[in-house]
Parts: structure tokens; sequence; C-alpha cells
């Protein structure tokens, strides 16, 4: 009989107690706690880990050599454990390659589809193209009405120059008779065409004149393929009178277009058809190659712009970067150029004679014509006048221009010197051959229902759903055949992506701009239509970067997964993700070495009355994140202009000076394409001449005197090597490498700093290069790091490790959580200041040697920002932050909270884009954008201070934060459950009392 359970028992891994819990099987369970309290030990590093381990396990002998050994977790014993799939944070990919179409499969199915059934046309003229054998030919010309009249025609000369008369007199040897020139009919026994030679010209020779009758097909089949024969596979069928109206119900599938010929009368319309064997244009003369799946991948070269590789951007010199102050002399105003060397000397001052100009004359003096062709070369050519050892050498030629000097030794120079100082003064922009879209232009003219590839690409889930649905509807019944099952894989995937709440994502959207939510969740849209039962599902905060709007679609997916007969297994602070589960637990009681133990189990209402519990302290309203009581007033502003990235509708912005800003919406609003595209990347192109950044599409920003700088503090890792930690990022490692070279033993033999760093030959162990880990390669599955047998993960040698300092080696002190290291330093003003800032973000239970490699984007923010607040800083920078709860539990999002509001009394301007409504209702000024996602979002649907948005109805978050805000008499969508903003008032005093609920501050008081 299956076990009703998963026994985890003596479980030790990093700080779990010798723990011992059941964790039911084929039901929704949450393990949640305070930050570091061993939620992801015993998720992932336990029963995910056993369950992966004991798969390697099942495989063969032979399979396992070539994997390697796992080490087992530290537990007694896992039983009742299913097959485990692990759906983290992790981000796609980094690669710019990928997209949101290529790491769901989309853009595979789409490839397949448009390679099948698409209909490829000429990119020049827009025609239809298509290749078809004579047989098919003959059978189109059929599909018209009995006693059509028709020529059947081969051109054998298009838009060519000449008289021709030698091709006449060959026809006439062939026994061809007559000929179409221009449209005009000649009889060549008669007479010949008198063609002016210096003219383009067109000859159709005439094969056969027909009518469309079943009797004639052999002799109409004979003539189309002496036509194919004689114009190398191409085919004009003319129609002198074509039927009318539905009469012409005819696919042909080849070129068709109407026109008037010379020896026309007024309205004597004719249809001309070509035909080829090929895949060409007849009308352009283009040949095309065979349309095949990979002439849709833009990662190869089969179907990637030429130009940009299928990037979709490139690199150019741009003007502005070039002459950045029009008002220099011409001599200084170009500024890769400099006037000291000769030749660059000589080129200015020619330049400059030519247009009877000084080189002293300020460049904006010029005329539009004279510097546009300083910038991008002459009309005319210039005598250019060269002093020699020889004499005075003379040469005439059109100069060649600035940026195209410089875009040309770009490509030609073997100096990467010279390379790198060219590239100062490019800038990232999209490619002009594609227009971003990464295909050739081959590629993007294929159709399908009228829409091509790159089109669908640019759709964004929901709206690709809508365009997909009935499509077979368009089809042919030939088509409607082939396309039916891709259609329906396609429609599978988007519909589960669209479960998830990631309706709002384009296609083409780059992987490496997704946030770690949304990978997870498009990682749990792939399991969803996997349709896998009996399966234990280990996932990390799927709510993170939803709108609480949008978080019911997510856990609705979640119970499907269960009710499959799957088991849930899910770290989650988020209260709507617990109230809906069959199972919390809850791990604490504190962080670090106080957690690692479980506090309470049961369902929501077991974790609410346990008054052991800090989760269900504030869950029950019994400690709360308080509400500030005044607001800061802000002066000046910060003003983004007509922004219109992605889908911002032409939106004004203001930003207030000095103030804490919070930027909402439902997800696909439109907040990270505000904060980062454009306010960010505008600003660091202006305030930091950042030319590596391409600001999203917007007018101006106005008011950046009023800041000294910019600094963004996103989720990207702070290090790309398990090498990098926090104590390296934070520079805590140097403060501790220099107490261990003062010690007693480490003066005797001799040791400097250098010494203690893992990074460099001398103290560190060579085994592993200081690393601790070896990787272990596991060809299909992920790569494992297993610790190094000569060092046993202590990433130093035995003679370094004879060195202490208190009784603990480096490698103790790399082991240590911030907590212990701030009481084990404490002596120590420099090290007990920067470790109790990381304290301050909440991260006190993190190590200090965790690779950089294993933190989550929320972790890597957080450290980021405590590195900020180590700075000595003047105040007036402008921060930006990317949902910094990320992570956290309600406890440590206090901290963050007071880490926020102390950056800015310090006179700098905070803007965060964030969903946690704890976090929201500190903030004096929220932009809230929407309505919807997608297309259907992008506008300002509120601004002001929290209550403002509050009272506004049509503001999905403002209806959300009135549960928050004990002022605010309005009723929110979860007014029913409880309003913690108006529990303060039974519960501050016991908060108060209770170390870990300090209030926050910035004016926060008990409500």
């Amino acid at each position: 009989m299956p076990k009703e359970f998963i026994e985890v028992r003596g479980a030790e891994e990093n700080n779990l107690k010798d723990l011992d819990v059941e964790i039911p099987r084929e039901q929704f369970n949450v393990v949640t706690g305070l930050s570091g309290s061993g939620k992801s030990s015993l998720a992932f590093d336990t029963v995910y880990a056993e369950g992966q381990r004991r798969y390697i396990e099942s495989l063969s002998a032979y399979a396992r050599n070539f994997l390697g050994q796992m080490d087992k977790p530290q537990v007694e014993s896992v039983e009742g454990l299913s097959p485990a799939i692990s759906i983290d944070q992790k981000n796609a990919a980094n690669n710019p390659r990928s997209t949101v179409g290529t790491v769901t499969e989309l853009h595979d199915y789409l490839r397949l589809l448009y390679a099948r059934v698409g209909h490829p046309h000429c990119p020049e003229c827009g025609r239809e193209v298509g290749e078809q054998s004579a047989q098919q030919m003959v059978r189109r010309v059929f599909d018209l009405p009995e006693g059509t009249r028709a020529k059947v025609a081969a051109p054998v000369v298009r838009d060519q120059k000449g008289a021709f008369e030698d091709l006449f007199e060959d026809l006439v040897a062939d026994g061809y008779s007559r000929v179409e020139v221009d449209g005009e009919e000649y009889d060549l026994s008669l007479d010949r065409p008198d063609l002016d030679e210096n003219y383009d010209h067109t000859v159709d020779v005439i094969v056969d004149r027909v009518k469309v009758r079943e009797g004639d097909r052999s002799r109409i089949t004979d003539s189309v393929e002496t036509a194919l024969e004689e114009a190398d596979g191409v085919l004009k069928l003319i129609l002198p009178d074509p039927p009318e109206g539905d009469d012409l119900d005819v696919d042909f599938g080849g070129n068709e277009s109407r026109s008037t010929g010379d020896l026309a009368g007024d309205g004597d319309d004719r249809l001309v058809v070509e035909f080829s064997e090929d895949l060409a244009c007849t009308h352009c003369g283009i040949d095309f190659s065979e349309i095949e799946t990979r002439s849709f991948s833009f990662n190869s070269p089969h179907g990637a712009c030429p130009e940009c590789e299928g990037i979709g951007s490139t690199k150019e010199v741009d003007e502005d970067l070039v002459v950045t102050d029009p008002s220099k002399p011409i001599k200084h105003v170009f500024e890769p150029w400099s006037y000291n060397r000769s030749y660059y000397r000589t080129r200015l001052d020619n330049v400059a004679e030519h247009f009877g100009v000084s080189v002293e004359t300020p460049f904006e003096e010029l005329t539009e014509s004279q510097r546009r062709q300083f910038l991008y070369g002459t009309d005319e050519e210039v005598e250019f006048e060269q002093q020699t050892r020889n004499g005075v050498r003379r040469k005439t030629q059109k100069f060649e221009g600035v940026v195209p000097n410089l875009e040309r030794r770009h490509v030609e120079t073997d100096s990467d010197r010279t390379r790198e100082h060219i590239e100062e003064f490019m800038a990232v922009t999209t490619c002009p051959e594609c227009e971003g879209t990464r295909l050739k232009p081959q590629s993007r003219s294929v159709y399908v229902d009228g829409t091509s590839i790159t089109e669908v690409n640019r759709l964004s889930i929901g709206d690709a759903l809508e365009h997909f649905e009935g499509m077979e509807e368009t089809l042919t019944d030939r088509e409607r055949t082939i396309a039916e099952e891709i259609l329906k894989e396609i429609r599978a995937r988007l519909g589960f992506m669209e479960e998830v709440g990631l309706e709002y994502l384009t296609l083409d959207r780059e992987a490496s701009t997704l946030s770690g939510g949304e990978s997870q969740r498009i990682r749990l849209a792939t399991q969803v239509g996997s349709g896998l039962v009996g399966v234990l599902y280990v996932l990390d905060e799927p709510s993170i970067g939803l709108h609480q709007r949008d978080n019911d679609r997510l856990l609705d997916t979640l119970e499907g997964l269960r009710d499959l007969g799957n088991t849930l297994l899910v770290v989650e602070h988020d209260e709507a993700t617990m109230r809906r589960a069959d199972n919390v637990i809850d791990m604490g009681p504190g962080p670090g070495k106080r957690g690692g133990e479980v506090v309470a189990q049961g369902d929501f209402d077991d974790i609410v009355n346990t008054d052991e519990s800090v989760t269900g302290d504030y869950l029950a309203g019994r400690k709360v994140v308080e509400v500030p009581e005044t607001r800061r007033e802000s002066d000046a502003a910060l003003t983004v202009e007509g922004a219109r990235q992605h889908n911002l509708k032409d939106i004004d912005v203001d930003i207030p000076v000095g103030q804490f800003t919070a930027i909402t919406g439902v997800s696909g609003s439109g907040k990270s394409t505000l904060m980062h595209d454009v306010l960010y990347k505008g600003l660091a192109r202006e305030m930091n001449d950042n030319t590596e950044v391409d600001p999203g599409e917007h007018d101006r920003i106005t008011g950046m005197d009023t800041i000294e700088g910019v600094r963004l503090i996103d989720q990207s890792p702070i290090g790309r090597t398990p090498r990098s930690n926090p104590a390296t990022y934070t520079d805590v490692f140097d403060y501790i490498r220099e107490l261990f070279a003062e010690t007693k033993l480490a003066n005797q033999r001799g040791y400097d700093k250098g010494r203690f760093s893992f990074n460099v030959k001398g103290g560190r162990c060579e085994e592993c290069g200081g690393q601790g880990t070896v990787k272990i390669e596991m060809n299909f599955l992920s790569d494992v790091h297993v610790p190094c047998e000569e060092c046993d993960g202590a990433r130093y040698n035995d003679e370094t490790l004879d060195v202490t300092y208190k009784g603990k080696t480096i490698a103790d002190v790399l082991d240590m959580s911030v907590d212990e290291a701030y009481d084990f330093f404490e002596s120590h003003s420099g090290l007990e200041r920067r470790l109790g800032l990381l304290k301050d973000v909440g991260l006190g239970y993190m190590q200090l040697g965790q690779p950089s490699t294993t933190l989550s984007g929320g972790e890597a923010q957080r450290v980021k920002l405590a590195e900020e607040l180590g700075k000595k800083d003047a105040g007036d920078t402008l921060y930006l932050l990317d949902e910094p709860t990320t992570g956290l539990h309600k406890a440590d999002e206090r901290k963050l909270i007071d880490v926020l509001h102390r950056l800015t009394d310090k006179g700098n301007t905070v803007v965060v884009i964030e969903h946690e409504l704890d976090l929201v209702k500190n903030a004096d000024h929220v932009v809230d954008l929407g309505p919807e996602g997608g297309e259907g979002g992008g506008e300002v649907v509120a601004e002001g201070t929290p209550e403002e948005v509050a009272r506004i109805d049509e503001s999905h978050t403002g209806r959300y934060l009135r549960d928050y805000l004990p002022t605010v008499d309005a009723e929110g969508p979860r007014s029913d459950r409880r309003m913690p903003a108006l529990a303060a008032e039974g519960g501050a005093d016991d908060a108060d009392a209770d170390e870990e609920s300090e209030p926050v501050e910035a004016a926060a008081t008990d409500d």
C-alpha cells in the first residue's frame, strides 16, 4: 500500500536540527518561515536532493560512471519519496539569443507551422511565390471556366536593354511567329519590332493560343512544357478577357497581376499569371532557397539576419557621441579625432578650406549641409595637401567623413585597443536591416493566415492565443490536415502560459530580461503541459513578481497539478498561497543557527493560532508593518515625458525628488519598461555617458539637475563563479584577511593578506583551485558540485589553516553566518559596521562564503543594497530597485523598509517596483500603471500618496491597498479576511515587546 506521507527523519542539512517531519503526499504543501530558518534546506537540499540522488542510483552502473556519485544529504532517512522535479528561480538563460518563444519551445512549433503551410512572398514586390510542376500548372489552368481564352507564353527577356534582333531571328528559326514585346503583340513573319537598345524591354514568346477545353488538355500540357523549357522553368499565362466575379475564384499559386498593354483599349484589363518551377519571384528575378524549419531560426545562418547575425541589434557610431559639444571649433569638435595627429589635421584643414571656413570656426555655426558632409562625407571631391619629406603631396578625392571612417576602421583594424577606442563612440541600436526581428528578408516574407512569423513573435502570449484560436477555418483542406496537430500544441502551450499569469509577455522578449519569478512560472507552465502524475514538485516562491489580482490563477494551476495526483512542496511567504495550501510547515523559530526546527504544522488556522510562530503573528495581525504617520514632501521632480517603449502609451510620469516612490501595477502593465528601459537607461546615457545602453523610446527626461547620479540595484547575480561571495563583494573579506595576516603565526611565517585569498596560488587548495567544490558534469542532467576531497570544502591548504584568529581558521569564518560573524568581530569597528549593514537588509542568516551563484535574485539585490549603504554618500542619488522584498518574510521586510527609509532620509531619491503592499503603504508616492497587462496596460491609472491611490476604484493596486490603510474607509477585495493595518491597534503593544518587531523608522508609529 503506498505511503500517505513523505517521512523525513533526522535531517541535519545546513542549519536543520535533527529534524523529523511528515509531508502529506498528493497535497499542496507550503514551507514558510523567517528568511534563513531552513525552508530551502528542507525542501531543496534534503527532500529534492535525495530524490535526485536516488534517481541517479537507479540507473545502470555504466551510466553512473559518466554521472559520478552524488553525496547523500545529511538525513537519516526519507521514505515515501516520489520522482522529484525542482522548479526554482534561476533565470532561464543569459544568452541574448534566448527568447520567451525559444525557452518555451513555442518557436519550434511556429517554425514547423510556417515551414509546412507557409506561403512565401517576394520581399521586394510582395507577390506570392511558389514552385509548381508542369502538371500542377495545367491543373490550375483547368480551374478556369470552360471556354476561357488564354495565351501560353515563355518570358525569354525581362527588363533588359537591347534591340534583340538576333533573338527574333532565332525564334523564327525555331518556328515561333508571335511575340509580345512590352505588352504589344507582333507577328514575326510579317514584321520585326524596332526597339531602342538604350531602354529596358520585356519579350514574351507566344507558344500557343488556346481555349480551356477538356478535349485540349493534351495540347495545353505540351504547350506548358514547351514554354517552361524555352524560359528556363518560368511560364506566363495571359488571359485577354479574364472571367469576372465568382467565375475567377481560382488559386493560381503564382504571381497574379492585372495590366493594360499598349494595344489595349480603355478599360481593356487583362490578367497575367506567372508560374515557376523553382521557388522564385518571376517579377523581380529573385531566387529563394527551399523553405525549411531552419529558415525561421535566428540561431541558424539559414534564417538569421546577415547584418546582426540573429541578435536583433547592432553597434553603430553615434553622431551624438562623436560631437558632444557643437560649440567647439571644428578642429576640436570631433571627440575620436585628435587634431594633434597629422592625418586628422590634414583632413580637417583641407575640408575646412574646401568650404571656405576656418578650423577655428565653431561647428554649430556651419550650415546643416556642411555639418553633414564633415560627419558623413563630402558630395564633391576635395584637394588634399600633405607635407612630406619630399615636398607637398597632392591628392583629389571625396572626403570619407568622420562617422564612415570610424565604422570602416572598426571593421578593418586588427588592434583591440583601436577597436575599443572606437566602441566608446558607438551605441547599441536596433538592427536597421531586420528592424529587430532577427530574421532575413525571405523568412520574414512567409505568411500563414496573412501574418508573418515575426509579427506573431511580437504578439503577447494573450494576443497570440487569440490569433491562433480557430485558425483552421482559414486554411485549405490540405493545410488544415498538416497544421491541425501543430496548432493544437501551440494553443496548449500558450494556454498554460496564460494560466500562470504570463499572458503579458511577448514571444520575442529576451529570456535574460525575465525576473526569477517569471522564469519559474515559464518552467511551471511547461510542467503543467507535460501532464505527469505521481511526481513531487519542489517550487521556490512562484508568486514572486505577481500582482495580487493575478495570484489566484497561479494558485489554480498549482491546485490543478495536485489534483492530477502530484505532491507539491512550495517554499513561500505569500499569505494567499498559505490560505489555499492543504498543509503549512512553519520553520523557525529564528534565522540561521536559531532556526532549523518546525515551529508549527497544519492548515492555515493552525499556524495562525500558534503563539510561538512569528509567521502566525503576522498572519493573525498580532504583529504588523506599521504605516508611517507622515509622508515626506518634495518641491522638485524628475519627469519622464512621452514614454512609449513597448506597451507604454506616450505617458508622462513624475518622480518626486527626495521621496520614496513605489511603481505598482498588474503584471505586464509596463513597470519594468518604465524604470529599466526608459528611466535608468535614459539617465545612464545622459549622465554617465554609458553607450552600452539603448534607452527606450521617450521624448525627454527633465529635472536631471536635481540628482547627482543614478544607481540600479537589480536582481542580477553579484558574480558569475562560485569564487564570488557576499564577503568578497562587500569588501568584508579584505578586513578579515588583514586580521589573519596580523596574527602572531602569520607574522612568524611571513604570510601577508594575499596568503588568505582563495583566488591566487599560495594559500589555497590547488586541487579545487580554491573553490572548495569540484564540478561533476552530468551530461543530460544539470551539473553537480561536490566537496573537494583534498581540502574537504575548506578552500585552503593545511599550512594556511594552521593560522587561527580567536581560535577560528579563515575557513571557519567563511562558514559563519552574518549574525555569527557580527558577534565574533564585535571589537573591529570596520567589520562590525559592514556586517551590520548586511543584517539590516535581512541577510543575517546568510553565510559569508556562500557562492554568489547560489544566491536568489532577491538576496543578490540586498547584498548590493548593503554595499551601497556602506559607501560614503552625500545624498542626491537616485536609487532604483526591482522588487527588493523578493524572498523576505514579513519580519525581514520591516528591516528592509527601515533601510529604504534611511536611504531616503539622507536626501536620496528611492524608486522601487513592488507588489508587496506592506512596502507600498510605506512609500511617500505611488505611481500605479495599468489598467491591465500587455496591450491593455501602459497608462498611469493613479498616482499620489498610498491613501490617494487606494481611493481610486480603477486601480487594482489601490483596491487591494485599502485593506492595509486604516484611514481609508473603502472596502478592499480581501476585507473579509482581515485588516492588518487596523489590527495594529490591538497588537502593537505585543509587537513592541518582541525584539523582531521593532517598528520601522521614518515616523512609523503605533496606529
